[in-house]
């Protein structure tokens, strides 16, 4: 069981970074590039939109949201797109050992809990 939760991890892993190349390939359809360029900055954020600290729902985030977005963005990329994304990441992994990492993504994360506790804030103190 251990081996096949590696396995799947590692496939969460690659096609993140295949779909970080899939965002600017030629190919890719409009909606498929904007859903790609949410998962890749989800999945490639340094900083969780649920912190792991946070019991249960730290790490249910990471195994729901992330391979649901991925789910998407493959079913909406052309074939071809995702066989030759899927190589390039399987060569930058082998090649780096090690994802890349989404700043813009972290900053957004960051962003979202500023503007959800501004909200919460202003919700708070009006009641």
């Amino acid at each position: 069981m251990m081996k096949s939760l590696k396995t799947w991890a590692r496939q969460i892993k690659r096609d993140a970074v295949m779909l970080w190349f899939a965002r600017s390939h030629a190919d890719t359809p409009f909606i498929a590039k904007a859903v790609c360029i949410i998962a890749v900055a989800y999945a490639l954020s340094p900083i969780d939109l649920i912190p792991d600290f946070v019991p249960v729902l730290g790490y249910l985030d990471d195994v729901v949201l992330l391979p649901c977005f991925i789910w998407l963005a493959v079913r909406l990329l052309p074939p071809q797109v995702v066989s030759e994304c899927r190589a390039q990441a399987e060569e930058w992994m082998e090649r780096r050992d090690r994802r890349p990492v989404s700043y813009v993504g972290a900053a957004a994360i960051v962003l979202l809990w500023v503007a959800l506790l501004i909200l919460g804030w202003k919700w708070w103190f009006q009641t």
